[in-house]
């Protein structure tokens, strides 16, 4: 069964004709289409990420890059990055976060105020550890 209100008309003529409540949207270059209505269900990939999500993604994609040998090094990828060695070197401490840390990025489950300084400088080796620390930190 619909959750949304779905008019059909029948005409004189033998059509049928059906009025969908939907909105449609430009992104980018493409238009999306998207069912509007009070039980619009909503999708994930329709919200924005946060920064914390796009940094961890991009941690892995530089981690990915180095492990293939696509880069030598980390100057090698801030080179071909265009950004800073530091700032390469800190978000890379996120692929090391506790699998519990990770889920709560990518859920956007975090304690407010949680910053990527917060997870990804001198983070601990344990995982334990990173979640205990940043429960003390953040109070979460």
């Amino acid at each position: 069964m619909s959750k949304f209100k779905v008019e059909i008309a029948l005409g004189s003529d033998g059509s049928v004709s059906f009025d969908v409540p939907l909105r449609i949207s430009k992104r980018g270059y493409r238009k999306l289409v998207q069912l509007t209505g009070p039980n619009a269900a909503e999708r994930p990939w329709d919200a924005q990420s946060t920064a914390l999500q796009r940094a961890l993604g991009r941690a892995e994609r530089w981690r990915r890059m180095l492990e293939s040998g696509e880069s030598t090094s980390i100057l090698d990828l801030a080179k071909r990055e265009c950004t800073d060695f530091s700032y390469i070197a800190r978000l890379l401490n996120l692929t090391t976060l506790a699998p519990p840390l990770v889920a709560a990025i990518l859920d956007d489950t975090l304690p407010n105020g949680t910053t990527v300084n917060d997870l990804a400088i001198n983070p601990p080796l344990l995982w334990a550890e990173q979640v205990a620390r940043l429960q003390v930190e953040r109070g979460g």
